[in-house]
């Protein structure tokens, strides 16, 4: 090979060593290019997606932090924001038999000893029963609620077996006040009975749930509510008591009880027992506090004008039915007299000169033939008939042959006080502008009329009782004996019920008080009647709650009744 050859050679070489050097360089120029690119991808986008959820409406709306933060569920509180129902974190004591990895021995003391040690630390438990539990292997709750300090007690037991898991823990602070209106959790967490299942959605929702929700619940109003009824039901043996507070021009209910009550921070056997709501749940024959809505049904319609027409309130045959008056109330009564002296005889006629189409279409009017209306779940369905025939339309004048709500009533009772526009109650805090424009059922002169009628009979009538003194009370009585026995009703068994405004002159809140069997007592001066149990209640209430929602006494005001004093017998 000659040296030209050999050159050559080398040169070719050279150059193809320059082209895969300059080949390999290119490639990786072209890798570091492409990483980069897909980086300032992977950048961009990021900073895209950041710059939108800062401007967008569709942000997340908490992160983990703000999501641990917030209550588990929403809180509840009366109008004036009282807290009713609040969540917050607790102890609970679990019972694990795998803790020790032995299910067949995961204790190291004995069961008996055990539950004898957490009978030091919790006195109210069952010895046998946890030790039971222990030795069973079965897991389960053993506490559901556990202070700080008790939990610290229960790690020096010293068994692993024994868990403290953190929960959340649904708190009453006023206790039993209430708790028809509230409900309580189960330990799913979900809400039973009250408005804790009715607002159960709301109150979980993880953007509402840390807003209270205002009911319209006054606490102070519901206290003396409850007070009053449990002094009027135990003063008489009554088996039960119901009452209810209601705002005549927004239907709010300031207050709603039923008792006995229970407690909703603790669900026992006989809590349980008494979850049924007297008051939207239970439909009872009222009795003669149906009347005076008969007379303003029948003032409506044009068939009562003149007050001092005199009605026969002798008994009435018909159809083999005898309607009669608990006593002899003379031969005749004008309308101020048959509302004072509470006349069935005189309350049958007023209906059936008016006829059944105009009552029962008043009534339908007032929501009497449907549930009540209220946000709570359980509602009572009325015993109505579509058919009414004479004899019907006369006795449920008089509150016979109907059986409604306690709620039923006081809607009723605040459209007849309120210038004649039926309203549905609510348990929610309302604005002026979410009040709702209800629908009229009674003329406001018709409803005039009868202000001055209900204050007739808390002055002269069965419901004197009822009078306090600056409140300008007004109202009606109604003792029904219940259905059933073998003539149809039991004689010696009454629901008494007072159905109350004031006050009068400018209504502003409904009363109603019903006790369930009330027995004669000194405190009723041996009496079972509404005029001796429950009017009294409503006596006693008033003063109590009407300072506090407003109304004060004042004894230069009242309602004019000058132009019907003249019909009341032993009046100028």
């Amino acid at each position: 090979m000659n040296a030209l050859t050999v050159s050559t050679a080398i040169s070719s070489g050279r150059v193809q060593l320059v082209s895969l050097r300059k080949s390999s360089l290119d490639t990786a120029r072209l890798r570091v290019l492409w990483v980069a690119m897909i980086f300032a991808f992977v950048a961009a986008i990021a900073v895209i997606r950041i710059g939108y959820f800062g401007v967008s409406d569709r942000a997340v709306t908490s992160t983990s932090l703000e999501e641990a933060l917030l209550p588990p569920r929403g809180e509840l509180t009366d109008r004036n924001g009282v807290p009713l129902a609040r969540a917050f974190p607790a102890y609970a004591l679990w019972y694990n038999p795998d803790a020790m990895g032995d299910a067949s021995n995961p204790l190291v003391k004995s069961p008996q000893r055990v539950a004898s040690e957490l009978k030091a630390i919790f006195p109210d438990i069952d010895v046998a029963d946890i030790a039971e539990m222990l030795a069973s292997g079965r897991s389960g709750y053993i506490r559901r609620r556990v202070l700080p300090e008790d939990a610290n007690r229960v790690q020096d037991i010293g068994e692993l077996a024994l868990e403290l898991p953190r929960e959340s823990d649904r708190h009453y602070p006023q206790g039993s006040m209430g708790a028809h209106i509230l409900g309580f959790v189960d330990s799913a967490g979900k809400g039973k009975v009250g408005m804790e299942q009715v607002l159960d959605d709301r109150l979980n929702d993880p953007v509402l749930r840390n807003t209270p929700v205002a009911l319209s619940i006054d606490m102070r109003a519901q206290g003396a509510l409850e007070d009053e009824l449990r002094r009027g039901m135990l003063a008489v043996n009554a088996k039960g008591a119901a009452g209810i507070i209601l705002d005549v021009d927004t239907g709010e209910v300031l207050a709603l009880a039923s008792l006995p009550e229970f407690d909703p921070n603790r669900i026992d056997s006989e809590g349980a027992g008494n979850m049924f709501n007297r008051v939207t749940n239970q439909v009872y024959e009222l009795g003669s506090t149906f009347k005076p809505l008969t007379v303003a049904a029948a003032i409506d319609a044009g068939s009562v004008r003149d007050f001092g027409k005199r009605y026969d309130v002798s008994p009435i045959k018909i159809g083999g039915f005898t309607i009669k008056d608990s006593h002899d109330l003379g031969a005749s009564l004008n309308v101020p007299e048959i509302l004072i002296h509470s006349s069935n005889t005189g309350t049958a006629r007023i209906a059936d000169q008016m006829g059944g189409e105009k009552l029962q279409r008043t009534w339908m009017d007032l929501g009497l033939n449907e549930r009540p209306h209220i946000e709570l779940p359980a509602r009572g369905f009325p015993i109505w008939h579509d058919d009414w025939p004479r004899i019907r339309n006369m006795t449920v004048s008089y509150g016979h042959g109907i059986a409604v709500t306690p709620l039923h009533l006081a809607s009723a009772y605040a459209a007849m006080v309120n210038g004649g526009v039926w309203r549905p109650a609510t348990l929610h805090k309302l604005e002026a502008h979410e009040v709702p424009k209800g629908r009229r059922v009674f003329k406001a002169s018709t409803s005039s009329r009868m202000r001055q009628l209900l204050r007739m009979i808390t002055l002269y009538g069965t419901g004197r009782n009822a009078d306090a003194k600056g409140f300008r009370v007004g109202g009606k009585t109604g003792s029904a004996e219940k259905p059933g026995g073998s003539a149809g009703y039991k004689k010696t068994s009454l629901v008494s019920t007072f159905a109350a405004a004031f006050p009068m002159d400018r209504p502003r809140y409904v009363i109603i008080a019903m006790l369930d069997e009330p027995q004669g007592t000194t405190a009723s001066s041996f009496q079972r009647t509404a005029a001796w149990n429950a009017a009294p209640i409503v006596g006693n209430l008033v003063p109590r709650i009407g300072p506090l929602l407003g109304v004060r006494p004042d004894d230069t005001r009242d309602v004019d009744i000058s132009d019907l004093r003249p019909m009341v017998p032993g009046e100028d």
